[in-house]
């Protein structure tokens, strides 16, 4: 890391990040994985809660890039031999015991890809989307459920396909890219698709070097307006505005899926309108966007809560507290919605589901103002016609080939 000057004239740093992971200070022996089973939503917050070893967990001294975690979490839909599972870690007796425990001899129920010729999506929960189409499958911020006894219907891991030919991150942050989930899915992710970063920066750090760090492959790089190619349609990033307390962050990104007129879907996470012209000028490039999915998590926290560390000067506190960490509020998310045409608004990425309280600890009322500002935005989007819904629990919809879409509510 070396001092710099920006264009301003403020001193800053530069960090050659590649170098870290080449060296001494990148310690691959502090990574491990603790394993236990998960009977229902309830579970200690994971940002200020030590995981201990007790007679009922198993603690795994590996490296995140381990090719056994790949093998163990194969395990799921491929059965094997006790033998050959148990032979996998180095394990004492007691640790063998538990291993076991966590095993069962009946096989899973066979996914069912959708083969229709138009378009599918699965609501997962918060950000998490699965999209099926012509062959293709799509995956959104992987934050899933396990399976279990429970109140809320939901979409879990026992709804996956074996193959996820990409999985799409939209940013960093610890509610969007989870590392619980996404080394359970790495042996299914032909692709992982993510924004590139600024370079340099610490509070902008590179997802693709942090993922192939920890033994990701096929880590696709995306700039705004680049594209993938989908069979016949494409994944387009569009640019992500706000969310960050309005540092330089540019490691985040929206994604358009657009697989013909009819069928365009954007899925913009956390994105706060804070300059409503980039979104007519969107407009003039793709023409209506039908469906949109935008996040409205509109108080979020102070700038410092996330960042605090980073800065090299202190901030004064009505100003950290007017940086916020947040989404679009009604006023913000509707310019969206009429500069893009849209005709079906989707709010998601509220972390409202109980089975993500561990990781966001989000308790919303009817007060609270992310409720009420997303419920005037359905309100009015409902004036004009627009299909609108605060998504919760799980929810599939078919979008057919030029025609109106078949709307199923299952939770």
């Amino acid at each position: 890391m070396i001092p710099i000057l920006d264009a301003n004239n403020h001193a800053s740093f530069r960090l050659f990040e590649p170098l870290l992971y080449r060296s001494r200070y990148y310690d691959k022996s502090a990574q491990s994985l603790m394993l236990s089973e998960i009977t229902g939503d309830d579970r200690p917050f994971v940002l200020s809660t030590p995981r201990l070893e007790t007679d009922k967990c198993l603690h795994l001294h590996i490296p995140f890039d381990d090719e056994r975690i790949d093998r163990l979490f194969r395990l799921k839909t491929a059965s094997c031999g006790w033998s050959d599972i148990e032979g996998l870690f180095d394990l004492d007796d007691r640790q063998t015991e538990v291993f076991r425990s966590f095993f069962t001899e009946n096989a899973p129920s066979p996914y069912r890809p959708y083969q229709g010729p138009g378009l599918r999506w699965r609501y997962f929960g918060h950000a998490c989307i699965l999209v099926e189409t012509h062959g293709t499958t799509l995956m959104f911020d992987p934050m899933l459920s396990y399976t279990y006894e429970n109140t809320v219907s939901r979409y879990t891991y026992a709804d996956l396909p074996e193959v996820i030919d990409y999985v799409v991150i939209t940013h960093n942050h610890q509610d969007h890219i989870l590392f619980e989930t996404l080394l359970q899915l790495r042996h299914r992710i032909k692709n992982i698709v993510v924004p590139r970063d600024g370079g340099g920066s610490l509070q902008d750090p590179s997802l693709k070097l942090i993922l192939e760090s920890c033994g990701f492959r096929n880590v696709i790089e995306l700039r705004e307006f680049d594209e993938i190619q989908l069979g016949r349609g494409k994944l387009i990033a569009v640019p992500f505005l706000g969310e960050h307390g309005d540092l330089n962050v540019v490691s985040k990104m929206a994604y358009l899926v657009a697989i013909n007129s009819q069928q365009q879907l954007l899925f913009a996470a956390d994105s706060c309108n804070i300059e409503p012209r980039l979104y007519e000028l969107l407009h003039e490039q793709f023409g209506d966007v039908p469906v949109l999915f935008l996040g409205m998590e509109c108080d979020g926290a102070p700038m410092s809560w996330l960042y605090g560390p980073l800065l090299t000067q202190g901030i004064e506190r009505g100003v950290d507290d007017s940086r916020r960490l947040s989404g679009s509020n009604c006023e913000q998310g509707w310019k969206i919605v009429n500069a893009l045409g849209c005709k079906e608004v989707y709010v998601y990425a509220m972390g409202q589901e109980p089975w993500l309280k561990y990781m966001t600890s989000i308790k919303y009322t009817p007060e609270s103002r992310p409720i009420v500002e997303s419920t005037r935005l359905i309100e009015n989007c409902h004036a004009r016609g627009i299909i609108a819904e605060r998504l919760f629990g799980e929810k599939e919809i078919l979008l057919e080939e030029s025609e109106a879409p078949v709307h199923g509510v299952l939770g």
